[in-house]
C-alpha cells in the first residue's frame, strides 16, 4: 500500500525588536557575555510584572497581513505550564486561544508546481533560556544556565498540514524567511537560532483522510537539515507501517551526524501544558484602523520585487526570481542600477545579474559569508562591468580582477593597473603571440590544416596564457585563422 508524507510545520522566529519581550533588557544578546543582559522580569523573580512590547505586538501584525492572515481585534497572553530547567519561571508566557493572526496562507513553488499552503495561526511568547552543556576534566558532565536569551520576542508561525514533501518545506521555509527579512521583522538565520522550525510529520494511505500516529521533529538548524530530517522520518514511517509495526504520537529530535530521528519523549498534548490567561498583562484590542496603517506600510514583498525586475529591466523571470528570492541581495542588485546612469539600463541589468548570480555568488558561498560582509561595493561592480564593455578587460582577466577586489575591496581600475591586467590593444603585439603560438604548436598547426577545428581553440587558449588573459579572444581567433590559412 502506497503512503503520501503528511507536514505541518511550526516555525520560531526572534524578532529584531530592541528590548526584550516584557522587560526593558536588551534583546542584542549574541555577542553579550553570559547572564549580562537580565533583569528580575527575565530571571522570573517573585512578585515581578510583565509589561508589553508594542514593537513586537506590531512586527507580528505586519507579518500576519503579509501572510494574508485575518487579525481579529481581540489577543490575549496565556501562561503555558512545563517544567524544563531553561524556563526561568516555570511557565512560558505564549498565547493559546486568541492569537494575533489567523486564516493566512502563502504559495509554495516546487518542480514548477505552485501550491496553497494554509497558515493556521501567528502569535507571539517569549524565547526561553539557554541552555551549556559541559565536561569537566574527570569527565563528570554538567549544564550551565545562560538566561541573557530568555524574554526575547519569538513570533511562532503554524501552517496547516498541507506541505505533501520535504523539498516543498524546505520552500515553504525559504520563501517564509524571505518575507520575514523583506518586512525587516527578523533576520531569518537559522544557523544563529533566529529563524528554528519544528515539523508534524505523519503519513495515510492514497486515497484516505485518516492519517497515522503524528511525529514531531525537532532540532533542525538549516533548511539542508530540514530536508534530510522529514526525508529520513518519512521514510521511517513508512517502513514502520510496511511491516505492520505500530506508529506512536512522539517527539523525534535530529541528529544531523547521523542522519537519523531519535526519540526524545511523548508528545504533548495542549490540556498538558495547563494553559490559562496571563494575569499580569491585559487582553489587547487592535483596532481596524491601526491595523489598515500596517498594512499601508508594508514593504513590497518578494513576488512584487520579482516583477519590478523582470517589467522595468527586461529580465528574464529566471533572473528577476533568483534576485529577488533574498533580500539583500535584491537591494544590492538595486544599488548597482542606481550607480548606473548610461543608456541601455535593459543591457547593464542583465549584464549585472550575471555577475551577481555568477561569480559574486561563487565568491560569497565559498567564503561561507553574507552579501552584506562583501568589500565589493556596488559602485565598484558597475565599474567592473563598464571597464569590460569597453573593452579594458578580457573575460578572465575580469574574473581575476574581480578576486582582487572580493579579497581587498580595492577599485577595479586600480587592480586592473597594478596586475598589468588591462586589454592589449596594440594589434602587433598579439600578432607577435599568435605567431610564436603555431610557431611552438606545429602539430595543432598540421591538425587544424587537416580539418580539425579544434585545434584552432587549443592555440587560441596558448595565445590567452601567453598574453595572461590580456588578448581579446575575437581578435585573436581571427588573427590565428588569417594566418593558419596563409601561412
Amino acid at each position: 500500500m502506497e503512503h503520501e508524507t503528511i507536514i505541518g510545520l511550526e516555525v520560531h522566529t526572534q524578532l529584531l525588536t530592541r528590548s526584550k519581550m516584557f522587560c526593558r533588557c536588551s534583546a542584542d544578546y549574541a555577542s553579550a557575555p553570559p547572564n549580562s543582559h537580565v533583569c528580575p522580569v527575565c530571571l522570573g523573580m517573585p512578585g515581578v510584572l510583565p509589561t508589553i512590547n508594542r514593537k513586537a505586538i506590531e512586527y507580528a501584525v505586519m507579518t500576519a497581513l503579509a501572510l494574508q492572515c485575518r487579525i481579529p481585534e481581540f489577543t490575549k497572553f496565556d501562561r503555558k505550564n512545563y517544567p524544563y530547567p531553561d524556563l526561568m519561571k516555570g511557565y512560558q508566557i505564549s498565547q493559546y486561544d486568541a492569537p494575533i493572526g489567523v486564516q493566512g496562507w502563502m504559495l509554495t513553488e516546487t518542480a514548477g508546481e505552485q501550491r496553497r499552503v494554509n497558515i493556521k495561526r501567528v502569535h507571539l511568547e517569549e524565547d526561553v533560556a539557554k541552555l551549556i552543556h559541559r565536561t569537566d576534566s574527570v569527565g563528570e558532565s554538567y549544564s550551565l544556565i545562560d538566561v541573557n536569551r530568555a524574554g526575547v520576542p519569538l513570533m511562532e508561525i503554524v501552517t496547516e498540514p498541507d506541505l505533501r514533501s520535504p523539498e516543498e518545506a524546505r520552500q515553504f521555509l525559504m520563501k517564509l524567511r524571505t518575507i520575514l527579512q523583506y518586512l525587516g521583522v527578523s533576520t531569518g538565520n537559522m544557523e544563529e537560532g533566529s529563524f528554528r522550525c519544528d515539523a508534524n510529520v505523519s503519513i495515510r494511505p492514497e486515497g484516505s483522510a485518516d492519517t497515522l500516529a503524528k511525529v514531531e521533529v525537532k532540532n533542525m538548524n538549516s533548511f539542508k537539515a530540514v530536508y534530510r530530517a522529514l526525508e529520513f522520518e518519512a521514510s521511517r514511517q513508512r517502513k514502520v507501517a510496511a511491516e505492520r509495526g505500530r506508529l506512536y504520537q512522539e517527539t523525534r529530535g535530529w541528529a544531523d551526524d547521523k542522519g537519523v530521528t531519535q526519540p526524545q519523549r511523548s508528545k504533548e498534548y495542549a490540556q498538558d501544558y495547563r494553559y490559562f490567561p496571563e494575569p499580569d498583562l491585559p487582553p489587547l484590542t487592535l483596532s481596524p484602523a491601526w491595523v489598515d496603517e500596517l498594512r499601508a506600510s508594508l514593504p513590497g514583498l518578494p513576488e512584487a520585487r520579482r516583477d519590478q525586475f523582470a517589467s522595468r529591466y527586461a529580465l528574464p523571470e529566471y533572473d528577476a526570481r533568483l534576485l529577488a528570492g533574498s533580500k539583500a541581495l535584491a537591494d544590492y542588485f538595486g544599488e548597482c542600477m542606481k550607480a548606473y546612469h548610461g543608456p541601455a539600463p535593459e543591457k547593464r541589468a542583465k549584464t549585472v545579474s550575471n555577475w551577481l548570480l555568477g561569480e559574486f555568488a561563487r565568491w560569497i558561498n565559498a567564503e561561507g559569508m553574507e552579501i552584506h560582509q562583501s568589500r565589493v561595493t556596488p559602485p565598484q561592480l558597475v565599474e567592473l562591468v563598464e571597464m569590460c564593455e569597453q573593452n579594458a578587460l578580457t573575460g578572465p582577466a575580469a574574473k581575476a580582477v574581480f578576486e582582487e577586489m572580493f579579497r581587498t575591496g580595492h577599485p577595479p581600475r586600480e587592480i586592473a593597473a597594478r596586475l598589468g591586467l588591462t586589454q592589449i590593444s596594440d594589434l602587433s603585439a598579439v600578432e607577435a603571440a599568435v605567431k610564436a603560438a603555431i610557431a611552438a604548436n606545429a602539430q595543432a598547426v598540421v591538425d587544424f590544416r587537416a580539418g580539425k577545428q579544434q585545434s584552432l581553440t587549443f592555440l587560441v587558449g596558448q595565445v590567452m596564457k601567453a598574453t595572461r588573459g590580456r588578448a581579446n579572444p575575437g581578435v585573436v581567433t581571427e588573427i590565428l585563422r588569417r594566418e593558419l590559412e596563409t601561412g
